[in-house]
């Protein structure tokens, strides 16, 4: 079992990466869009310095998907 979630899948992917150009109100947006995501398990961000954690099931999620919403909403991802 997923000491996050409880949920009983294996072979999850845990991303950390910087994102440029959060502010308080996209930051609470991406979480939204990314927990929107089939297969996202988790995501902290920290608006301040833009340290950004997703866990996530990459056989139900493609990282193009993730990458995805933080270009739409103007965010600069180094992932």
């Amino acid at each position: 079992m997923c000491a996050e979630c409880g949920c009983g899948s294996t072979g999850n992917n845990h991303l950390e990466f910087m994102v440029k150009g959060y502010t308080e109100e996209n930051a609470k947006e991406a979480e939204k869009a990314l927990l929107g995501l089939p297969g996202v398990l988790h995501v902290h961000i920290h608006a301040h310095n833009g340290e950004t954690f997703i866990d996530y099931a990459a056989g139900k999620t493609k990282l193009s998907a993730i990458s995805g919403v933080f270009e739409k909403l103007g965010l600069e991802a180094d992932i």
